[in-house]
């Protein structure tokens, strides 16, 4: 298709344009005063929240400072919170939101501690109305199942649970289970009471009900309250796990060297009988006593390093020497109790290394303390017989299921982050 252009004579052209310049001017610059100009209204802001989460080193004054309040209503704000919960509780992590009025001041704060609840605070003419909102503590029964791949606590915290359940394990299996010799398949189930504030995990309660797997063997345990508010795990023919004697003085370790008729010693460069086993662990690590008994020596040898001595009956006494320092209280005469603290790991005396050297001496005759054998306390109670049968006919079942638990909450007061 062609297009076609118009051609218009230049001194038309010019006619036109000289004929339209003066309007064109007048519309494109108009004559303005200044005392005409005027700023803009700002326009309002609506009403609107932020959330700020408390991190290290911010106290609750810092923080409420900087989510808008001024000092004065901070310091107030935060004497007024410390009437209901310890501020100690505000840590890492918990949040704390400001609302805004359309002017932009903070009309309302609220905080979500983490294993307490929440705290509201509303501004009125007096300053704010605090009111507290402290969760409910519940416990839930549940069923934790795993497998030991590494370690005990790794199987733990691959089961999605707290560290804190290891030391409750070791606890109840000291007795019967080497914890320096897992193996790779060993198996635990476990009935324990979990805890929560609201839907926040506070911890576990005591184990209900234990069983591990280890070498091809299973124990069992099941707890029993006694009247006096006592508690011990038992068999499920009653029989206590508790023995006279601890498997090792040392919990999380490794052995570095065992009882032996002649070793190399490594300082001395000559072979002589080491008559004791050897806990290798690092300076610090708490020393327990394997057994009650009484200090019947506290000091130091050339060799030995600072060492105690305890005697647990007649003929049987434990030494723990190396030592670091002693326990708080330990001195000639002290009554010690089975896994009582007595001193904390070390390498004093004639050591290549921190560890811990353990004997026992049966009226001065050097015993393996990895062969010794226990001697069993007394059995349950008769008066308590009945309710325990009950308790395993309960709880047994329970540590066969594998599945995990979901703990299931009713709906919350309302959503405020």
């Amino acid at each position: 298709m062609k297009r076609f252009l118009a051609v218009v004579p230049a001194s038309l052209l010019l006619t036109i344009m000289n004929t339209a310049a003066p309007e064109m001017a007048s519309r494109s610059n108009p004559r303005l005063r200044y005392d005409d100009l005027s700023a803009p209204l700002p326009a309002a802001l609506p009403a609107h929240s932020i959330v700020l989460t408390i991190e290290n080193g911010d106290t609750l004054e810092s923080v409420l400072v900087d989510g808008g309040l001024d000092r004065s209503d901070a310091a107030t704000l935060t004497r007024e919170a410390a009437r209901s919960f310890d501020l100690r509780r505000l840590q890492p992590g918990n949040l704390v939101r400001f609302h805004y009025e359309p002017a932009g001041n903070v009309d309302t704060v609220q905080m979500k501690i983490t294993g307490w609840g929440e705290l509201d605070a509303v501004r009125n003419e007096n300053g704010f109305l605090v009111v507290p909102q402290q969760a409910p503590i519940r416990e839930i029964e549940s069923v934790i199942s795993a497998h030991i791949d590494s370690s005990l606590y790794d199987a733990l915290m691959s089961a999605g649970e707290g560290p804190q359940l290891a030391q409750q394990i070791v606890d109840i299996f000291q007795w019967d289970i080497d914890f320096f010799a897992l193996q790779r398949g060993d198996s635990f189930s476990l009935v324990v009471r979990k805890r929560f504030s609201g839907s926040d995990p506070l911890g576990y309660g005591p184990v209900l009900a234990a069983q591990f797997t280890h070498s091809g063997q299973t124990y069992e345990a099941f707890r029993q309250e006694m009247p006096d508010g006592r508690a011990g795990y038992y068999a499920r023919n009653g029989s206590p796990l508790r023995k006279q004697f601890l498997r090792a003085p040392l919990q999380f370790t490794r052995i570095t060297s065992k009882f032996s008729k002649s070793r190399w010693h490594p300082i001395l460069h000559c072979f002589r009988p080491h008559n004791g086993v050897d806990y290798g662990a690092p300076v610090g690590t708490p020393v327990m006593t394997t057994a009650d008994g009484v200090v019947v020596e506290v000091g130091r040898k050339r060799g030995e390093g600072n060492y105690i001595r305890i005697r647990h009956t007649a003929r049987l006494d434990t030494y723990y020497l190396h030592l670091w320092r002693f326990g708080k209280g330990i001195r000639r005469g002290a009554k010690v109790m089975q896994g009582q603290v007595i001193g904390f790991v070390g390498s004093t005396g004639l050591t290549t290394g921190p560890h811990l050297d353990y004997r026992v001496s049966d009226h001065g005759k050097w015993l393996d303390p990895l062969k010794l054998k226990s001697i069993t306390p007394d059995p349950l109670p008769a008066a308590l017989a009945q309710q325990f049968r009950r308790n395993v006919v309960s709880l047994a079942p329970k540590l066969a299921l594998t599945p995990p638990q979901v703990a299931e909450f009713a709906s919350r007061r309302r959503a405020l982050f």
